[in-house]
């Protein structure tokens, strides 16, 4: 059973920094790739970043710059480092999997983290 463990949202003041952490299990990590979506109230969700199984990123371009996505075999765990947030930022983060070095749609998601960047 793949099940998709976010961690490490909460409430930060503008201009301050946290980092989410996904521990998937059921799925062979290595060959994944990660990303992270977001979804504010009333918007519709969006990604953030992407990193491939091999290691390239994206980001969506009001992060680029901000936020750093990475993955570490080792322990198993996608993270997002998230600096110089903003309010614009305040949303339900979730971690998403698909099998990497194909076409499909993310398949894998987890239950999503709450980032709220307040002052």
């Amino acid at each position: 059973q793949v099940q998709l463990v976010e961690s490490g949202g909460g409430l930060v003041q503008p201009g301050g920094s946290l980092r989410l952490s996904c521990a998937p299990s059921g799925l062979t990590f290595s060959t994944y790739d990660m990303a992270w979506f977001r979804q504010a109230p009333g918007k519709k969700r969006e990604p953030v970043a992407g990193i491939s199984w091999s290691g390239s990123t994206t980001y969506y371009a009001s992060v680029q710059g901000r936020f750093t996505i990475s993955k570490d075999n080792a322990k198993n765990t996608a993270h997002l480092q998230m600096n110089s947030l903003k309010p614009e930022d305040t949303a339900v983060y979730y971690c998403a999997a698909r099998l990497g070095s194909t076409n499909n749609e993310y398949r894998y998601w987890g239950q999503g983290t709450q980032v709220t960047v307040s002052s």
